[in-house]
């Protein structure tokens, strides 16, 4: 290994490598292009970072002077590109490196202006890369090394067509490392068009996938999923925590909701700037806030020191979101938690996301409110103040308190103070873990049966069944009137004219002296105290409203077979006396096929069974009658203060248009149908007003394009037409 490098690792602690780290640094794998898998949180990071020292690096293990980028890392996300750009400034601290990030969000002109002071490695993510190399403010040409971060997750985002342009883009010489959780189809095809003779790496540990994570998944009911969620908070009380959502709109409500309940919260989400995603991871690392609320956008290689606690507040859509997620914990053999929060609804698609991802988990309620104050005394014990030493002032200060309070007090006190420093734990309703999915698990309640009443006093009130008496409204206006609570009121009676009323007897003189002596209650009822239990009917509940509104006998029902038969019953002079004839037509036809009926025929005052028209009834005069002959139109007159007929328009008489050829059957004038009407006039020559063929003539041709007017007659009913 490069000495900058091993001086790097053992600065930072690291003794051994892992299993990932050992495969990439072989020396037979030098200078190769390769295709690694692993799972996550098994160092792949510096892995790849020490696969391409020997690539980068010169003999001395140190770079010079920068100038072009010689090696180049993409990753998806912004989060993880800036965490690849730490790792890699530590790692490469002792060889000179200079490392410059490219990242979506943040200023392009500044990122230019490094890019020009110069650069060793650059860290991308692949929108913001395809910009710089479009507008030539990157230059590749230097290129040694590319490596490419969890590029499945890469193609899943859809960026497979900014990586073939980025490959495309760099020198064919280059070395190419691609690293990936899963090797699906698209990343073998990726893998086979851009690397050239590579070598599968593939790290499988002999313990079982997320040795040092431990699931546990947690039923509750749906409406105590946020208090879930806040027990586990306090029972684990890790020093860091991440709270997986699915939407933003779940993130915004979990960070509220968690920050009101007094938890050190930031949010992670894609609709923050990158700015205060930077700033919500860096607050997380400072110890400033504990729990993050976060969507799958930190699910990938988001690496904090002090993670411990995983909590799905929504379950994932499938097992390799699951591992992700779960991912962020345990890592670098550290332990860590992974909770579940799991509804009735969702046990299915919990223990399918288990069986899918190969994972174990303990089913389990969530932690109740007694087992979280008993944690907490647990911590009290074991807390480190009690091994520390105190300074001389601290000692003096407990003197003076133990002079003025006891021992037993000045406990209290201090767990009290302890205990309001933390949120109070959620009451939660017990859930069986064991149930099978698709039934209510919560455990039945036992049903608890009311306390005899006692002595009590019966009352009446004038109003009943038939005024709408309903207890409903009884209730709170007898409580109001008497100034006593529904405790102290048995049983409401409700009878047709009256309801009865029974109140316990140590509430009857209070009673009384609120209603007063007149016994009035709202809406003038009457109260009026009873001797002993009225006898109440045992008529029973009324079966229906109707039933007491029509209290009379009502007649028997006579059926069809008290009727007689259907042709007993005279139906008078009707349409329907004699029997239809089934060889007839049906009426719209025989309406149809029957002759005009003419005037003063029999037809005309026979009655349609469809149509009510009279046809005995002349025709209108302004319509006409299509089978009276038309007359010839009668001539224009002109109204009172009206211009004048047109000299030119026909006045009665017959013939043509004035001055114009016409006249009985001469050619231009009118021609009589041959039922007597009057037809349009032919056309004339002298006619201009539209296009005609004049008499004996040949139609007018069109010419040819370019000249005015041609030889074809125009077509009608085309497009042309016009």
């Amino acid at each position: 290994m490069i000495s900058t490098l091993a001086a790097a690792l053992e600065k930072q602690g690291y003794d051994t490598l892992t299993p990932v780290q050992e495969s990439v640094t072989n020396p037979e794998l030098e200078g190769k292009d390769l295709l690694v898998s692993a799972q996550t949180g098994s160092g792949k990071t510096v892995g790849f970072g020490l696969a391409i020292g020997p690539t980068i690096l010169s003999e001395d293990g140190t770079f010079g002077p920068a100038a072009r980028p010689l090696a180049l890392c993409i990753a998806p996300t912004r989060e993880l590109a800036l965490q690849v750009k730490r790792e890699l400034q530590w790692l490469y601290a002792g060889a000179g490196a200079t490392i410059a990030s490219t990242v979506g969000g943040m200023d392009f002109r500044d990122e230019k202006r490094t890019l020009e002071r110069g650069a060793h490695i650059v860290v991308s993510t692949p929108g913001r890369l395809k910009d710089h190399i479009m507008r030539g403010t990157l230059d590749m040409s230097d290129m040694r090394a590319i490596v490419l971060d969890e590029a499945d997750e890469m193609l899943d985002l859809g960026f497979r067509e900014d990586l073939e342009f980025i490959l495309g883009e760099a020198p064919e010489t280059r070395r190419t490392l691609m690293f990936s959780a899963t090797v699906p189809p698209m990343i073998a095809k990726l893998a086979k068009s851009y690397l050239r003779d590579s070598v599968r790496v593939s790290t499988v540990t002999k313990e079982s996938q997320h040795s040092d994570i431990e699931y546990r998944a947690l039923t509750c009911t749906q409406y105590d999923a946020d208090n879930a969620i806040i027990n586990a908070l306090r029972y684990y009380d890790a020093p860091n925590a991440i709270v997986f959502a699915n939407t933003r709109a779940m993130v915004t409500r979990l960070t509220t909701r968690l920050s009101n309940r007094g938890f050190a919260t930031v949010a992670l989400s894609g609709e923050l700037s990158q700015q205060e995603r930077t700033h919500a991871l860096q607050a997380m690392r400072d110890g400033r806030a504990k729990v993050c609320v976060a969507t799958d956008v930190a699910a990938r290689g988001i690496d904090l020191p002090n993670l411990e606690l995983v909590i799905h507040a929504e379950l994932p859509t499938n097992a390799e979101i699951l591992l992700h997620r779960s991912g962020r914990t345990g890592r670098a053999g550290r332990k860590g938690i992974s909770a579940l929060i799991v509804t009735p609804k969702m046990r299915r698609r919990a223990e399918n996301l288990l069986k899918w991802g190969k994972l174990k988990a303990e089913w389990a309620s969530p932690p109740s409110a007694d087992e979280v104050k008993a944690k907490d005394e647990e911590r009290l014990l074991t807390d480190e103040v009690w091994s520390s030493e105190f300074t001389e002032g601290e000692t003096e200060f407990a003197a003076k308190l133990l002079a003025e309070h006891s021992p037993e007090k000045i406990a209290a006190a201090y767990l009290r103070l302890y205990q309001g420093k933390q949120s109070a734990p959620e009451e939660l309703t017990i859930v069986d873990p064991n149930a099978p999915a698709g039934r209510d698990s919560r455990e039945p309640r036992e049903r608890k049966e009311r306390a005899p009443f006692g002595p009590s006093k019966w009352f009446s009130v004038d109003v009943g069944r038939e005024g709408k008496a309903e207890a409903r409204w009884l209730l709170p206006m007898i409580c109001k009137a008497g100034d006593i609570t529904k405790n102290e009121i048995g049983a409401i009676r409700i009878q047709p004219q009256e309801t009865f009323v029974e109140i316990s007897e140590a509430a009857v003189p209070n009673f009384l002296k609120a209603v007063g002596g007149d016994m009035s209650l709202e809406n003038q009822a009457k109260l009026t105290a009873l001797d002993g239990p009225p006898q109440i009917s045992e008529r029973g509940a009324r079966p229906s409203k109707k039933a007491y509104r029509d209290d009379k006998p009502r007649g028997e029902y006579k059926g069809r077979d008290d009727r007689g038969p259907r042709g007993d019953k005279p139906r008078g002079d009707k349409k329907f006396d004699k029997p239809r004839d089934r060889s007839a037509p049906p009426p719209s036809r025989q309406d149809d096929m029957a002759p005009v009926a003419q005037p003063g025929s029999d037809d005309t005052a026979r009655k349609s069974r469809h149509k009510k028209t009279d046809f005995s009834k002349p025709a209108r005069k302004d319509h006409g009658d299509a089978v009276v002959a038309r007359g010839p139109k009668p001539p224009y007159k002109p109204r009172d203060g009206e211009r004048p007929a047109y000299k030119g328009k026909s006045d009665g008489k017959p013939g043509g248009f004035k001055g114009k050829p016409g006249g009985g059957g001469k050619p231009g004038g009118f021609k009589k149908a041959d039922d007597g009407r009057p037809a349009k006039p032919r056309a004339s020559a002298n006619d201009t007003s539209k296009r005609f063929v004049p008499p004996g003539g040949k139609p007018a041709g069109r010419k040819a394009p370019g000249g005015k007017g041609g030889a074809q007659p125009p077509k009608r009913g085309g497009p042309k037409a016009r």
